[in-house]
């Protein structure tokens, strides 16, 4: 509990983390381009987890800025950490729930959604929970600039197809394409070979690691 509470107090102190405690959490919607002082790219990583995506990607691909959305705080500090070693300005972390992302970024204001290895909520009284359930589809098409890309990996079976079955019903998408083995796919090189923690402890276990990517019409 005492390096948890210490690991809080850390975060509360770093730039590049967005949370309750800090003035900006309640006036940085639509103000994301001044907070990292360019005009560049945003791509937001949904349940990042200790960021190991948003640390990869941003490590990557410096002309572009990246944002790690996750609630819980010991895997916030990790990822800022990461980023604060690998002396990474391109990248912050904002601590909330993602059911509230629409209170810190305005319509358009994202350029790319990263859905990396989220909790698979496999009761069916946890399905509005899921990251693909429509309602949160109709938000992240709102946060979405025009011809933006939602990218979406997980080892879960019961998530991936269920998310297969809810894009399938839509008929607001266009390039959508998906494998049940990104490694053994064409749409490999699209995910850039970053595996996270869960990632390859899935891995290692024999599970294949589920990809798809789609961009939303009008």
């Amino acid at each position: 509990m005492k390096r948890k509470q210490e690991r809080f107090k850390i975060i509360e102190e770093r730039e590049n983390v967005i949370e309750r405690s800090k003035p900006n959490y309640t006036t940085i919607k639509g103000r994301w381009r001044e907070h990292f002082k360019n005009d560049n790219p945003i791509t937001i990583e949904l349940a990042c987890g200790r960021g190991e995506y948003t640390i990869g990607l941003a490590s990557r691909f410096p002309e572009r800025n990246y944002i790690g959305v996750d609630i819980k705080g010991e895997r916030i500090w990790k990822g800022s950490t990461l980023a604060v070693e690998q002396g990474l300005d391109n990248v912050a972390f904002l601590r909330t729930q993602i059911l509230l992302i629409e209170s810190f970024f305005d319509e358009g204001e994202v350029d790319e959604i990263w859905i990396t290895f989220p909790d698979p909520r496999p009761r069916k009284r946890d399905i509005k929970r899921r990251l693909t359930n429509p309602r949160f589809l109709t938000m992240y098409k709102k946060l979405l600039k025009p011809g933006g890309y939602i990218r979406f990996k997980t080892d879960n079976t019961q998530l991936f197809d269920y998310t297969l079955e809810e894009l399938q019903l839509r008929t607001d998408i266009i390039n959508f394409e998906f494998t049940r083995d990104i490694y053994s796919s064409s749409l490999r090189p699209e995910c850039f070979d970053i595996k996270t923690k869960y990632e390859e402890a899935f891995a290692s276990e024999g599970e294949t690691i589920k990809y798809l990517r789609f961009r939303f019409t009008g």
